[in-house]
Parts: structure tokens; sequence; C-alpha cells
């Protein structure tokens, strides 16, 4: 995990970057900080103290899905402090009155995160990412392809969350037992071939990549759908099963055609080692 700065205003916010993931997680007190105009990291932090109880009574999932990770402190040294996500923390903010809600809504989404931008305006944000992938020279049979992909990840998501998974690490375990059945390479692995550091890896697919990821993860859906999966050891065998049919594919068409369909072509800048797609 990469521990870094960014600056909002004039308030520093603590992130934190889980490659494992490919998420940023945010320092919650700090978040608050800026909401209320706080700069006492003590009453600021009091200030969540109070608000999470109060979320808690409520019920509210948004305490349920902050984490603790280590970030560092002012003394230079590194304690678990609470830290949400892009998802978390726009519902956080909804949370706490503030007229700098909105301006904090707009920073998370100028610096670069796209799952925040979905659920404030998904229709902008597909369009942005449309015009985003066409500036980097993907055709549009290829962004089509990417956006078919993502609806059918979303459907998947979906279903985990109703059906007894709740917990980040959960969903990577998860995805990365369905790219491995496929792929016969993890999420790690995969990104390691295409030179990626925090880059997301379905954003450096080939179209053939995007395919055989979409139909993976549209066979685990149903099979845990027909099968009625519930926690992670039944969605675990839906995640393997499905992952199973899209690899018997991959394996046919290698036969047919003598070509790789994993492989370590990117959409990296021009003149990176590992960059195929755009030469």
């Amino acid at each position: 995990m990469k521990n870094s700065l960014a600056i909002f205003e004039d308030f520093k916010i603590r992130r934190i970057y889980d490659e494992k993931k490919e998420t940023w997680y945010f320092s919650v007190v700090d978040i608050i900080g800026a909401l209320i105009q706080q700069k006492n990291f003590k009453l600021a932090r009091n200030y969540w103290k109070v608000l999470k109880n109060r979320l808690k009574n409520e019920g509210s999932e948004v305490v349920t899905k902050c984490n603790q990770l280590k970030l560092e402190a002012s003394d230079g040294k590194k304690y678990l402090t609470d830290v949400g996500d892009p998802e978390t923390l726009l519902r956080l903010i909804q949370s706490v009155p503030s007229p700098k809600a909105e301006p904090i809504k707009l920073w998370l989404a100028k610096v670069g995160y796209e799952r925040m931008q979905e659920m404030a305006d998904p229709e902008k944000s597909l369009n942005r990412a449309r015009e985003n992938w066409q500036k980097h020279g993907r055709s549009e049979k290829w962004i089509q392809q990417r956006m078919m992909g993502q609806e059918t990840r979303n459907k998947l998501t979906d279903y985990w969350d109703k059906h007894e998974i709740t917990k980040e690490e959960e969903y990577a375990i998860l995805t990365n037992i369905i790219h491995h059945e496929w792929a016969d390479v993890n999420v790690k692995e995969h990104k390691k071939m295409k030179g990626l550091k925090t880059q997301n890896l379905r954003d450096h697919m080939t179209e053939a990549e995007l395919i055989f990821t979409a139909l993976a993860e549209l066979s685990t859906r149903q099979i845990a759908e027909t099968a009625e999966a519930k926690g992670m050891a039944e969605n675990k065998i839906a995640g393997i099963k499905g992952g199973g049919i899209a690899k018997r594919a991959r394996l046919e068409l290698e036969q047919k055609t003598g070509k790789k369909v994993v492989s370590g072509e990117n959409y990296l800048h021009p003149g990176h080692e590992n960059n195929k797609l755009n030469k």
C-alpha cells in the first residue's frame, strides 16, 4: 500500500492506495475536517466520533463500510485510522450539513475517482469515460466492449452485495478467483505482464481479454443466481465454475488461432517498453 497526501483547498487529506484492490482510501477524519472547516485534528476527530455513533444507531451502512488502515500522523508515526473509499465517502458527505459538501464531491471527481462520478451522475460519467478513451486512441469497438463489460461487472457485484458479500477484501478475493480461473494468471500477475502499477487493468485489456472477462463474470452471476449462492464459500464455487466456462472457450480459441489471449499488451504512453497496443 502507498501513502500520500491530497490537497483540498488548504486542507491536507491523507490517503492510501491499495494496489490489490485498485482503490484509494481517504482518512475520514481529514475529510470531516475539510467539510466542517476544522483544522484542529482533535475537534474533527470528536465530530467524527459523535457522527459515527449517530450513524450506527440509525443503522447506516456507512460506518460498517469504513475500514481501518495505518496512516501517518503528525508525529510521524503510523496509526490505525478510519478510512473510506470514494463510494463510502459520497454517502458520508451526504450526512454532514456543510457548504463544502459539493466542492469536495467535485474535488474527488477531479482527482480521478470514476466510481464516485458514476454514483453522482451515471450518464455524465459514461460520456466522460467514452470521451477519455477516444482521446487515448481506443477504437469504438473497444469502447463498446469495455462499457458492456462494466455493465456485466456491475450486475455481478450487485448480486454479491445482496447475497452476503459485503467487505472490500471479499470482492477482491472473488474477482481474483474468477480471473485466475479463466486467464490462468491472477489480477496482480496480469497487471505485471502489462507493466501496470496503479492503472486499472481493464482499461489496458485487449478486446479479447475484455470479452473473456465479461464471459467469466456473466457465467459466474448466472450460476450463482441458479444456485442461489450466499456468502463466500458458495460464491467461490460459482466463481470457479464461471471462470472455468470462459477458460474452456479461451483454450479452444487459442487452439484454433494459435494465438494467446492473455498478453502483455497495453495502452500506456508511447515509448513504454510494454506498449504494444499503440504501435
